[in-house]
């Protein structure tokens, strides 16, 4: 059993939602199918059910149709969905790994300007980033003097909250922020004198933001768009793009997030296109190559990395600018595009990475080096 049982780990929230099918937008169903395909049977466990002094944890496997919940032999392989952001949780997934548990995805959450760092150092990869630089008085000055649109995000912000948009106007500087006054959540302001409000600026300075060009992104009916990128290993071990959908703002904000509003849709559709074309052919090869070598550059330096739902962007002239990495993608905008096969193969494939992983057992692949540079 212990070879062929494979774990996927989630926090408390989600766990406790497995015998009434309450786990969000995970589905236990794809989990399930895609690791039959594969030979594994998944248990689903939490960091803190794990003894690792008795190689045991308790986790809930399906039996006769329903989840039960009970003591089994440590799965070797273990694909992490939940977020351990304490020190404490940090020192016992080391703990796991040094046992020889592989755990991957180890971490799924990394700050905005330590990601924009490490994608900095490839030379191939500057002319796909937006120009960044991290909050403070001097460097505030000198976005606002040098751009006339700019995005103020919290460095460890997720699903959009927090982010800001700094914009000139008419002459006038505006801010476009979350607010608890407005029905829609958001509002947008005119500054005095050109300055941001004073407990906006402790916050940012006080707090680490990145201050961010705004790139001029294709728009869907008036609203910006970007795309989300799945980017995966499989059972080769080799990084691939699963597939990818466009977000188009809502109408009273500039963030794509889903959680925020996003509308969901296919990029042809975004693109205005009835059906497949050269020029859409032509940009997801494009999309395809930058997204995999942000995948390549993250995982040189990131450990034991697996799966990514990266966002970018793309401008009216075709450039691709990377917005932002998730290190746990949701996956369901697939679905809510109606993209039902490239849904559930963003299940498969980490699955068909833990075969891999369940087949060499003694330590975890290298990646090859797929790429052609040339082509960058």
């Amino acid at each position: 059993m212990l070879q062929e049982t494979i774990g996927i780990m989630f926090d408390s929230r989600m766990y406790r939602g497995i015998p009434a099918g309450r786990t969000g937008q995970e589905s236990l169903a794809n989990y399930e199918q895609a690791a039959a395909c594969y030979g594994l049977t998944p248990c689903f466990l939490r960091l803190e059910d794990i003894d690792l002094d008795r190689k045991t944890c308790v986790a809930y496997v399906k039996k006769e149709g329903r989840y039960v919940r009970e003591r089994i032999p440590l799965p070797s392989v273990i694909h992490n969905r939940s977020l351990q952001l304490r020190r404490t949780e940090q020192r016992q997934i080391t703990r796991l790994l040094l046992q020889g548990i592989q755990v991957y995805n180890v971490r799924n959450r990394y700050r905005k300007d330590h990601v924009h760092d490490m994608l900095r150092q490839d030379p191939f990869l500057k002319d796909h980033l937006p120009h960044a630089v991290k909050a403070t008085p001097e460097s505030l000055t000198y976005m606002m003097e040098h751009y006339q649109d700019l995005v103020i995000k919290p460095c460890s912000g997720s699903i959009g909250h927090g982010i800001m948009r700094l914009f000139q106007q008419e002459g006038n500087w505006k801010l476009t922020c979350e607010t608890r006054a407005s029905r829609k959540g958001w509002a947008t302001f005119k500054l005095s004198r050109g300055q941001l409000p004073s407990a906006t600026l402790r916050r940012i300075f006080r707090h680490a933001y990145l201050i961010e060009e705004r790139i001029p992104l294709i728009r869907y009916e008036g609203r910006p768009v970007d795309l989300r990128v799945s980017v995966q290993r499989g059972v080769d071990g080799v990084w691939s793009v699963t597939g990818m959908f466009a977000k188009a703002a809502p109408a009273h904000t500039f963030v794509t997030n889903i959680a925020q509003g996003g509308k969901v849709m296919t990029v042809a559709g975004a693109l205005g296109l009835a059906e497949p074309s050269t020029e859409l052919f032509q940009l997801q090869a494009r999309i395809t190559m930058v997204a995999l070598r942000i995948a390549h550059t993250l995982a040189s330096n990131l450990p034991h990395l697996a799966d990514l739902g990266l966002d970018l962007g793309v401008t009216q002239n075709g450039g691709i600018y990377f917005i932002e990495c998730n290190g746990r993608d949701q996956r369901y905008g697939f679905r809510k595009a109606g993209m039902q096969e490239h849904w559930q193969m963003t299940y498969n494939k980490p699955m068909a990475y833990g075969r891999l992983l369940v087949n060499h057992n003694s330590s975890i692949p290298r990646q090859p080096q797929t790429y052609d540079r040339g082509l960058y």
